[in-house]
């Protein structure tokens, strides 16, 4: 019999995946793996026989030894009340007390050897075991039929009943990624919340740079420097421009990490992973260029920056829909927000060879299984939690042993907000609801002329268009884009989060009297109409070269957070870890975190119709803040759009 979902945190999982499901036997020596078939490979939605020449990539992530006792010490180290708090396992020591053994990786390897399958690696952790092989093989071996199903305007790839595997290697699989495509593509998290960009690519081997953005005039340098006083008002007010971009200087200022860079503390002696898909050809240049015109006293040393980027997977098997160019600016926005909030801290971006899920967790346990950083920020999301059980799986058994050595795993939480409007129910996306990660929400911040923070509020955009000297719709406008929250349906209430979390969102999506997890954790800045000011080399239409926009998304707030996280790691003189214990304990404590509250307000924001110049005409808009109509809401206290609230500053950084 074998063990199926891990109970995370000793916490039974609420929701579609039941804690602890065994396999179910079947009279040929085998033993199902339980919801290892997506719901919506149905019959009603095959379109098509997978041919069995075709070529797939899989990976069988193998069960740890001792799964209570690896939960049991990741909660341990976190958890400032444990005798156990700070003492980190290495990488060997986890290896060699949890997980899976040499003659575990053995039998699985013989299996799948002697099923015809090419064998690829296994990684120092013995996390899994990768393989390669034809439909005609994988169906044989995992006794499916594979088809070609419709679904969400995808046709993506799928076996018409659960996987098994033969009963004497059971209980050592902890599930199968890749058979199925339906964690087909994840989305980066960013936005620079115009409407009129398109971006197109090649393919990850011959992708351009990303289309040409510019920022419009008039915008103000800092929050409230410039007022629309010729447009009409906008529910009665005269609007202030949306500010430029903000600064490295004007985050670190808002922020209060200038004056730990008074103490010494800047992010010295932490190393802070990114991890994306593929790797932009100019990063560095771009990162160093950024840096020289932004904020010439902390320029990007060769020394601090270094990346290990995978090798582009062949596209076995279409559809193949990543947006490589897409993915550039990611990651440049991901180094430059990085650096410019710990710009003493190294960087190591890590490029998965594709946007699957497969390619991304791949990445992440690069970085993991060798501690090659004690910080990762991720700043991409599935859309929701419906996923393969052996994904949510196998990405939570790598994010525990992230805690277990000490290293903080920092998500995104999404850009989309409730996700009801693309789902038809509410939801928080996965990998930020897993129980194992800091979930980073957003805010809207108004930063003054000092640097000085003047409010922030939750980052849910309203959007209203000038048009004919009227705006349409009226306040507060079409919903343009927000932090994303929620309860999960897939994980139940961490213990971290008892006690400190409103019953009233914890039994969101919950059945009876059960409670979920919350999303997010913390929250920092995402709004990009008070966004930061990245660079980049795009391509316009008169040649591909450097310029520079404002952008923003939960893709800005992950990096941003990381950075602030990397100052408090170098001013107390230790590496924080898997933070969330240590967050949920400091609510007592009103001076330590921002609260972040309901703002009444609005920017009035001017964009290029063509997005790179005046030629094709001029987009004026009221962005509103903290949209009011969705079922995630900024309150007083711990909410589902911005958390715990946003770093408060030197409090924040000394008793985190």
């Amino acid at each position: 019999m074998r063990r199926s979902l891990t109970v995370f945190l000793s916490l039974a999982v609420a929701g579609g995946l039941a804690a602890t499901t065994p396999a179910v036997a079947s009279a040929q020596g085998r033993a199902d793996i339980p919801q290892s078939h997506p719901l919506w490979a149905n019959p009603g939605a095959k379109v098509a026989d997978t041919a069995p020449a075709s070529q797939l990539d899989f990976r069988v992530y193998l069960n740890q030894r001792d799964e209570a006792g690896a939960e049991a010490a990741a909660a341990g180290v976190s958890d400032p009340q444990s005798k156990s708090y700070k003492q980190y396992l290495s990488p060997e020591q986890v290896r060699d007390r949890f997980a899976a053994s040499d003659q575990t990786v053995a039998a699985v390897k013989n299996w799948l050897s002697g099923a015809g399958f090419k064998i690829g690696d296994v990684p120092s952790n013995r996390a899994y075991v990768e393989a390669t092989g034809s439909a005609d093989q994988v169906q044989h071996a995992f006794d499916v039929t594979l088809g070609k199903y419709a679904v969400k305007g995808q046709t993506l790839r799928a076996a018409d009943k659960d996987l098994s595997v033969p009963a004497s290697v059971a209980a050592d699989v902890l599930g199968v990624v890749g058979v199925d495509q339906a964690t087909n593509l994840l989305k980066p998290d960013h936005t620079d919340g115009a409407d009129s960009r398109t971006a197109k690519s090649a393919g990850p081997q011959t992708a351009p740079p990303g289309p040409g953005f510019r920022n419009s005039g008039p915008c103000s340098a800092y929050y409230g420097e410039k007022t629309d006083t010729t447009d009409p008002a906008y529910n009665g007010q005269q609007l202030p421009y949306a500010p430029c971009g903000y600064t490295p200087a004007q985050l670190r200022s808002a922020y209060g990490l200038d004056q730990a860079a008074k103490l010494g503390a800047d992010g010295h002696g932490t190393t802070i992973a990114i991890v994306d898909a593929f790797a932009s050809p100019t990063i560095y240049a771009d990162a160093s260029e950024y840096a020289r015109r932004n904020d010439p006293a902390h320029p990007l040393k060769q020394s601090q920056f270094s990346q290990h980027v995978f090798p582009a997977n062949p596209v076995l098997e279409p559809p193949d829909q990543c947006d490589a160019s897409g993915w550039y600016g990611e990651e440049t926005l991901d180094v430059e927000a990085a650096h410019g909030l710990a710009p003493g801290a190294d960087i190591l971006y890590v490029g998965g060879s594709d946007c699957e899920d497969l390619s991304l967790d791949t990445a992440l346990n690069y970085v993991v299984a060798g501690h090659k950083a004690d910080i990762v920020s991720n700043s991409y999301g599935d859309t929701g939690e419906d996923l393969p059980a052996s994904e949510i799986k196998a990405f939570n058994q790598i994010a525990e042993q992230a805690a277990l050595e000490g290293i903080g795993v920092y998500f995104s939480s999404g850009d989309n907000g409730d996700e009801a409007a693309r789902l038809g129910t509410p939801s928080p996306d996965f990998a930020a609801s897993s129980p194992w990660v800091t979930a980073v929400g957003g805010t809207s911040l108004a930063v003054d002329k000092k640097g000085q923070r003047i409010f922030e509020t939750g980052w849910e955009t309203g959007k209203s268009t000038l048009t004919n000297g009227a705006y349409a719709p009226a306040f507060p406008g079409a919903f343009n884009g927000g932090a994303g929250g929620g309860t999960s349906r897939v994980f139940g209430q961490p213990f971290y989060q008892k006690g400190v979390v409103p019953d009233a969102l914890s039994t969101k999506n919950q059945k009876g009297n059960k409670k979920g997890r919350v999303v997010p954790d913390i929250s920092a800045v995402a709004d990009p109409n008070t966004g930061m000011l990245v660079g980049q080399t795009q391509r316009f239409p008169d040649g591909d070269y450097y310029d520079q926009y404002r952008i923003g998304g939960t893709s800005l707030a992950s990096p941003v957070f990381a950075g602030v996280m990397a100052v408090a790691d170098s001013l107390d003189h230790f590496h924080h870890g898997f933070i969330n214990p240590a967050l949920y304990q400091l609510t007592s404590r009103t001076s330590v975190i921002y609260d972040v509250k309901h703002v009444d307000g609005a920017v009035e924001r001017v964009d290029f119709a063509n997005s790179v110049d005046a030629s094709g005409g001029l987009l004026t808009s009221a962005r509103t803040f903290d949209y009011p109509n969705l079922t995630i809401h900024t309150t007083e206290g711990y909410d589902d759009v911005t958390g715990l609230g946003s770093p408060n500053g030197l409090p924040f950084l000394l008793l985190v």
